[in-house]
C-alpha cells in the first residue's frame, strides 16, 4: 500500500464545525492519503472504507489541528543569552525538539514570527522530523536601535566589529535602514523561501535599546517592505504596538499588526475599515509571564496593561482577529501553549477560541496566496482539506481548559494523514473487511 492509498476512519466522533461553531451530530470521518476523503453521518455505509484503519471515536471531539498564528520555533525554547551566543548546530537541534513537542501539543501548523525557521520546515517537509507545518518569515527586519537589534554598544558603528552581527548571520535578524537596505532584507527572505514577510514598526519589551512607544522605520522604509512582498504574492506582519506606528503601517500598506497592546479607539476602527488583521495575543502579568530582563520590566507592565482594552476594542469594531502565543526564551513557558489558548475564555467564547486557532487563523495564513506552502486547505474538518486532525476525549464546547491538558485530552493527533500519537491503539484499531 502506498501513502496516498492509506486510510484511517474515525468512527462515532462529532466534528466540530468552525463555520457554525458546534459540534455536530455523530459522524464518521474518512482519511485517505494526506487528505480528508468523506465527512459522513454515523450510520452512512462508507464502500471506499473497506481496509482502512479503524478509530473508535466513542463520541469523543474530532476538531481540526490548531495553528498558532505567532511561533518562533529557533527561539522558543533557548533562553536569550543562549540564543544569541549559542552554536548554531545546538539551537537547530533544540528547535527541532520543541517542534516535535508542539505537534504533539496538537499544534500541527505555526507561522513563524521571524527567526531562522526554513531549514526546520525542511526537515519536517521531508520527514527527517516530526512537527507542525511552519509558514516562515525568515529573519526579522529591523532598523538599526530597533526591536530586532540586539546588538551592544561595542559593535557600533556597524561595520566596526564586522559588517554583520552573529544573529543576522545565522538568518535571525537582517538589520536594514533605508528603503534600499529594506527592498534587499526583503528580497533576500522571499529568495529564501518566505511565506510572509515580518517588520518590526515599533518598540518592543524584549529588546533592550528602543523604548516601547517608540515608532521605527518611516513610510517610504515599511512601503518597500510592502512594495517586494507584494510583488512576491504575499504580504507584510508587523510587530508595533501603538497607533502612531500602527497608522503609519496601514498607510503603507501592512495587512496583518502583531501585538498593538497600546492602541485606541480611531486605530482599531481604521483597521476594521481597512481589513487589516489584528494578531493578538493573551499577555496578563500572570504564572505564564515570560522572561523579562528587569531592565524591561516596566514596558513588560505598560503593555500587559492595554490586553483588556485590546480584545474589547477588536470585539467592538470587529477587526479581525488571530490568535498566537509569541513565546520566546522559555522551554517552560512553550509547554504551556495550550493553557495561552485555553486562557482567551477572559475575552471569547469557547466556540469563538476554537474556531480562532482553526478556521480563522487559517484563513490569515492563506493571505500568502502562491508563497502558501500548503495551498490544499487547513483548519476544518471537511472533504477535500489536509488530514490535520485531534481527537479530544471529552467536549471542548464545554470545556475549553481541555485544550491546555493536550497530553490528557489529546488521544488521538493526526497530522498530513499520519496518526502521530493514538493513545487509544488496541481499542478497536483494526482495518475494515
Amino acid at each position: 500500500m502506498t501513502s496516498a492509498d492509506r486510510a484511517t476512519l474515525f468512527r462515532d466522533v462529532r466534528v466540530f464545525d468552525g463555520r457554525e461553531g458546534v459540534l455536530g451530530d455523530p459522524s464518521q470521518v474518512l482519511v485517505r492519503g494526506r487528505r480528508i476523503e468523506v465527512v459522513a453521518p454515523a450510520g452512512v455505509v462508507l464502500a471506499d472504507a473497506e481496509g482502512a484503519t479503524i478509530v473508535a471515536g466513542g463520541g469523543r471531539t474530532l476538531i481540526p489541528g490548531l495553528i498558532d498564528a505567532h511561533w518562533h520555533s529557533m527561539m522558543a525554547v533557548a533562553p536569550l543569552g543562549v540564543l544569541l551566543a549559542g552554536d548554531p548546530t545546538y539551537l537547530a537541534l533544540l528547535a527541532g525538539a520543541a517542534a516535535t513537542d508542539a505537534l504533539m501539543r496538537g499544534f500541527t501548523t505555526v507561522r513563524d514570527a521571524g527567526g531562522p525557521a526554513f531549514g526546520l520546515k525542511q526537515a519536517i517537509d521531508s520527514g527527517v522530523v516530526r512537527g507542525p507545518r511552519i509558514y516562515p518569515s525568515g529573519a526579522m527586519i529591523s532598523q538599526t536601535s530597533g526591536h530586532g537589534d540586539f546588538r551592544t554598544i561595542q559593535a557600533l558603528p556597524r561595520g566596526r566589529l564586522g559588517q554583520h552581527a552573529d544573529a543576522e548571520l545565522i538568518g535571525a535578524v537582517a538589520i536594514a535602514d533605508g528603503v534600499g537596505p529594506v527592498l534587499q532584507a526583503a528580497r533576500e527572505q522571499l529568495m529564501r523561501g518566505a511565506s510572509q514577510l515580518k517588520v518590526m514598526a515599533g518598540g518592543g519589551v524584549a529588546s533592550p535599546s528602543d523604548p516601547l512607544d517608540g515608532t521605527q522605520y518611516t513610510e517610504p522604509e515599511l512601503r518597500a517592505a510592502v512594495d517586494a512582498a507584494e510583488d512576491w504574492g504575499t504580504y507584510v506582519m508587523v510587530h508595533a504596538y501603538t497607533p502612531r506606528a500602527v497608522q503609519r503601517c496601514i498607510r503603507a500598506g501592512v495587512r496583518c499588526i502583531e501585538h498593538g497592546q497600546l492602541l485606541d479607539e480611531a486605530t482599531a476602527a481604521l483597521m476594521a475599515e481597512q481589513g487589516v488583521w489584528w494578531s493578538l495575543q493573551p499577555f496578563l502579568d500572570d504564572e505564564d509571564t515570560p522572561p523579562v530582563p528587569p531592565a524591561s520590566r516596566h514596558k513588560f507592565l505598560q503593555m500587559v496593561a492595554g490586553t483588556d482594552a485590546a480584545y474589547e476594542l477588536a470585539r467592538k469594531h470587529g477587526v479581525r482577529v488571530a490568535w498566537g502565543t509569541d513565546t520566546l526564551f522559555s522551554a517552560e513557558l512553550a509547554t504551556r501553549q495550550g493553557r495561552q489558548l485555553a486562557k482567551m475564555r477572559r475575552w471569547y467564547t469557547p466556540a469563538e477560541i476554537l474556531t480562532m486557532a482553526t478556521r480563522t487563523n487559517a484563513t490569515l495564513l492563506a493571505m500568502s496566496g502562491p508563497r502558501d506552502p500548503y495551498p490544499e486547505g487547513l483548519g476544518v474538518v471537511e472533504a477535500g482539506a489536509l488530514a490535520d486532525l485531534v481527537l479530544v476525549d471529552g467536549d471542548p464546547l464545554e470545556d475549553i481548559t481541555l485544550l491546555a491538558r493536550p497530553e490528557s485530552a489529546f488521544v488521538v493527533i493526526m497530522k498530513d494523514g499520519v496518526v502521530v500519537k493514538d493513545t487509544l491503539a488496541g481499542d478497536g484499531g483494526s482495518p475494515v473487511g
